[in-house]
């Protein structure tokens, strides 16, 4: 055999061996596997950045549908509506979307894993739009209640499904980066709603928010589906295609790929044993010990009442700030929310999960606790400070609290569970999303405003000592890496703490 044919034939082994489907040519032709340049860096970010556009601009909607009520019910309990409504209405138009939520959420991971990420994407923008629709067309409070329910529908939807799409499109080192978008994403539709409802009439504000689904469709329609989804499905060529186009050839890109071909390969080999032993999966330490995480860390951060404040905005400062406008103080207070996501997205790439969601709860515990004690005592002429309170809890909330449970929840489930545990977990915070939401005015006319808000201190506080003892650390953690960290005492790995 020549020495030419010699070489072809440990290249097609190669070829064969590492299972790629299209290599560049200074791998085909057998040359060492190169760093990628710079340059070359800079186009695979662009090419992951444009992916989750989609998802970016979806998650607006999000943002938008719970910032929503802070404006609509102000008008709508002015004489100046069509629509009038009560007190107890008031408080369901603002609490029904949360609900249908949860319930999203449920189905959004057998969608998802059924379907893919991409197709339920598209069709869940679709129905965001129709749901905007329905709610800037009301002519009663029945259709709101219909609209908002719809919204709440598709919120749910997209929760789990925008996560863990971002997790499977992006490169380990930037993927804090991009699911960090998601609370930045969430920030502006709500700074979005408030400004047009500060502005213009709510009906009007409703149509404009209907464009935001729409373009993300435009994107979902340009965009990938996730690689790991293809290959759990069987289609290996197109999964190596994808993500080679997304994460390119690196040595570290290929290492991934290949445990991840590995691994779906196994797992579809045994495909009929997994259907069989899906209570025992769910009942395994590799997925209860991340879920119990995850529920606890959403609950810490729904009942550090970061909603209440952004669903009644307008009123709590009204109540709280005499001397100031209380709609210019809610668009400064979204500004800066906004301004703290913009702020986290290159916070998350050089911080430890772990050690900001410490700081950050700590942080909004006593900033809470500050607010309580101010609204309980200073005199009225001083109550600006409650403002400039409010404006510091927003900082703290928002420099981990807020960000690192929805970043963790496209991270920190096992590959064959990750659907199952997304959308449980994100299903749980809607529900304590519902509750404080909905249990919030009350709380607050029972024991008062700032009685209500050292409760949330007092629960922020004592969340700080179970994350500083239970939180794991994902930072630059591939996703399988992530998922062997919680396997049983037999397997002798665990997450890294930092």
């Amino acid at each position: 055999m020549s020495e030419k044919s010699e070489l072809n034939g440990a290249v097609e082994n190669g070829r064969n061996e590492s299972k790629i489907a299209t290599l560049p040519k200074q791998i085909a032709e057998g040359e060492p596997l190169l760093e990628e340049t710079r340059k070359e860096k800079a186009r695979l970010r662009l090419k992951q950045a444009l992916a989750i556009g989609g998802p970016f601009i979806i998650t607006l909607g999000v943002g938008m549908t719970s910032g929503f009520s802070a404006v609509l019910l102000p008008q709508l309990m002015s004489n100046e509506t069509t629509i009038q409504i009560t007190q107890d209405q008031s408080s369901w138009i603002a609490s029904l979307a949360v609900p249908p939520m949860a319930v999203g959420c449920i189905l959004s991971g057998y969608l998802m894993e059924e379907f893919g990420r991409r197709l339920i994407q598209m069709f869940t923008s679709m129905l965001f739009v129709i749901a905007w629709v329905i709610v800037s067309v009301s002519t009663s409070v029945e259709v709101l209640y219909v609209g908002r329910i719809v919204s709440g529908l598709s919120a749910g939807l997209l929760s789990p499904l925008c996560l863990v799409y971002i997790a499977e499109v992006s490169d380990p080192v930037i993927r804090g980066t991009f699911l960090a978008s998601i609370p930045l994403a969430i920030s502006t539709g709500v700074l979005v709603s408030h400004s047009l409802g500060t502005f213009l009439n709510w009906k009007l504000s409703a149509a404009i928010c209907a464009v935001f689904p729409l373009v993300s469709y435009i994107f979902y329609y340009f965009a990938p589906e996730s690689p790991l989804w293809l290959a759990n499905k069987g289609y290996k060529k197109k999964a190596e295609e994808t993500f080679r186009y997304l994460r390119g050839y690196s040595k570290s890109s290929s290492d991934e790929l290949h445990i991840l071909l590995n691994r779906t390969t196994k797992a579809k080999d045994k495909s009929s044993e997994i259907n069989k032993e899906t209570v025992k999966r769910i009942l395994s330490p590799t997925f209860l010990k991340p879920l119990i995480t995850m529920l606890v860390l959403f609950f810490i951060q729904q009942f550090s009442g970061i909603n209440a404040v952004i669903y009644y905005s307008v009123d709590i400062l009204k109540s709280t700030t005499s001397n100031v406008n209380e709609y210019l103080a809610t668009i400064i207070v979204d500004i800066l929310r906004v301004i703290m996501s913009v702020t986290m997205c290159f916070v998350m790439k050089k911080y430890n999960r772990r050690s900001l969601a410490l700081f950050s709860t700590i942080a909004t515990g006593i900033s809470l606790l500050l607010f309580s004690l101010a609204f309980r005592f200073l005199p009225q002429n001083y109550s600006w400070v409650n403002f400039v309170i409010i404006s510091l809890y927003i900082c703290c909330v928002y420099s981990g609290l807020v960000q690192i449970p929805w970043i963790l929840t496209g991270e920190i489930f096992p590959t064959t569970m990750r659907e199952i545990g997304s959308g449980g977990c994100t299903c749980f915070a809607f529900l304590m999303f519902f509750t404080v939401v909905k249990t919030g005015p009350v709380m607050f006319s029972e024991i008062g405003t700032g009685n209500g808000f050292l409760v949330y201190a007092v629960i922020a506080l004592a969340g700080s000592v179970f994350i500083y003892f239970f939180l794991p650390e994902t930072k630059n953690m591939t996703l399988q890496k992530i998922g062997d960290g919680y396997k049983d005492d037999n397997d002798n790995k665990t997450v890294t703490k930092v």
